[in-house]
């Protein structure tokens, strides 16, 4: 029996000596930087991020990584990719929260001794949002049925599909799910999301209760699109559309998509009303969006000449370039759901650029928007850049710290208002992936970090894009089957007023 205990104990000494390795005593200090993917160096990082794994972009016959601080424990691994623990990474950043978190990279090569690199280091800050959600959708230009609304625990690597696009799509009767939006950060669980043609309505869920209704009346150009959830009245601002897209055989833009007309109308959620803020023909609203305290209502507008459906189509096929949205809101009174004047922010047209998606920060300082060459789908825009407003100035900058040369797109603050998600195509070109940065209280913005994944390797072998990055406090609780079952049910015409 002692024998058995002896070598029980020898057996697992020895398996913790192997997955703590020893740090070189005698390293040579190399003075160039290491390179590693994703680049998780310079950073400011949430204290309840998941763990930041990556990959060591050189050949080496063995690999020693040590993460620690002046605070906590130290992590010691071996190995090409660095695969973090997740109890020992959370408390490792528990301890280290306002202070850096240091890594330290040894390599050796055949027949040579141990280097050392310089140290990487990343400050640890404010915890972010636990949730966050998405469509992963393939770039594709005419398939569009292979898609999910996926929600993502972004403390840890666990994923959870929300509704796949394909579970009711069919042939012919093809569906496209997508718009996805949450009332205050999912606080009340209150959300929706639209489904196109197939089956097609806006699935709105409040509580316990889901229902589907047509948002389409008679006095509206087409059913919601764009939606933005008031903070606190259940009353959901949507613009209508009447879009389409061109295909270029030349342009590095590849695909362009484009309104012939678009409005602004109010649902009330709990009357089934519509009523319409703005509709006027020689204007283009659209992308609403409500300010933290609910008394503003933000969106973005183009001034165009009126005149028949037919003749707009063939203008913007020559002209689409031309057209140029500037930054509005306007005041609103949710006691009598009345809207003031229209308060112009910034005229993006007078600079030759166009604006579009304004999000202002939760504390009302701030206004994020994209600003790009012309039209509002920014996300096929290499143009595409964000941009802060500070309001009680009205001073307008290029968010630099968080730019890159390809597309930077949708965005979205958290709750806090200390960090930022959104999309970019800076990786290849091609496919959207979700980066965060910090924005600290001065009113900058830190340098940008790829979502977090298990294996390091992962989004360069994804194909497919993200889209409509969202922050939440709580995951969407409702089930797959129950918003399955929701969609299959006919829609509730929306009354107009």
């Amino acid at each position: 029996m002692k024998n058995i205990q002896y070598y029980g104990w020898l057996f697992s000494t020895l398996l913790l000596g192997a997955c703590n390795p020893q740090i070189p005593e005698n390293a040579v200090s190399q003075q160039t930087p290491i390179s590693i993917s994703p680049d998780y160096n310079g950073l400011v990082i949430p204290c309840n991020i998941a763990p930041l794994n990556f990959k060591i972009n050189e050949q080496a016959e063995e690999y020693i990584t040590r993460i620690y601080s002046s605070q906590g424990k130290e992590i010691t691994l071996s190995g090409q990719k660095v695969d973090i623990n997740e109890k020992k990474w959370k408390e490792l950043l528990n301890k280290t929260k306002g202070d850096t978190l240091y890594i330290d990279i040894y390599l050796k090569k055949a027949d040579k001794e141990w280097i050392k690199y310089p140290s990487l280091k990343n400050l640890v800050a404010e915890e972010i949002d636990p949730y966050i959600s998405y469509r992963l959708i393939e770039p594709s230009y005419v398939g569009y049925e292979v898609m999910t609304i996926n929600q993502r625990d972004i403390t840890n690597f666990k994923e959870k599909v929300i509704y796949n696009n394909y579970a009711l799509s069919d042939g012919d009767n093809g569906q496209c799910i997508n718009c996805h939006s949450y009332q205050n950060y999912n606080r009340t669980g209150n959300m929706q999301m639209h489904v196109r043609q197939h089956l097609g309505g806006t699935v709105i869920v409040t509580g316990d209760k889901i229902k589907k209704v047509n948002l389409k009346t008679p006095e509206t150009i087409s059913a919601g699109v764009y939606p933005s959830w008031h903070p606190q009245a259940m009353l959901i601002a949507y613009s209508t559309n009447d879009t389409g897209q061109s295909f270029h055989t030349k342009d590095h833009e590849k695909i362009e998509v484009q309104d012939a007309a678009s409005d602004l109308i109010l649902y009330d959620v709990e009357k089934n009303e519509v009523q319409i803020i703005a509709n006027a023909k020689d204007e283009f609203e659209s992308f609403p969006y409500w300010s933290a305290d609910g008394k503003y209502l933000y969106y973005v507008s183009a001034h165009v000449e009126e005149m028949s459906k037919e003749d707009m189509n063939v203008y913007l096929k020559e002209h689409y370039k031309d057209i140029k949205y500037n930054l509005y809101r306007k005041p609103f009174d949710v006691a009598t759901r009345k809207f003031g004047a229209t308060d112009t922010l910034f005229a993006a047209s007078e600079y030759g650029k166009s604006a579009t998606f304004p999000r202002e920060s939760p504390d009302g300082k701030y206004l994020l928007f994209t600003l790009g060459d012309y039209g509002t789908f920014h996300i096929w825009h290499k143009s595409s850049d964000l941009y802060l407003m500070e309001l009680s100035t009205r001073n307008v900058r290029p968010l630099t710290e968080v730019n890159s040369p390809d597309v930077d797109s949708y965005h979205s603050w958290s709750s806090n208002g200390r960090w930022i998600l959104f999309s970019t195509r800076r990786d290849d070109g091609s496919y959207t992936r979700l980066y965060i940065a910090y924005f600290d209280k001065e009113g900058k913005a830190h340098k940008p970090f790829i979502l977090p994944q298990e294996d390091p390797d992962y989004n360069s072998q994804l194909f497919k894009s993200y889209n409509i990055p969202e922050f939440m406090v709580k995951p969407v609780e409702k089930t797959h089957y129950e918003l399955l079952k929701a969609i299959e049910k006919d829609a509730t015409n929306a009354n107009a007023i």
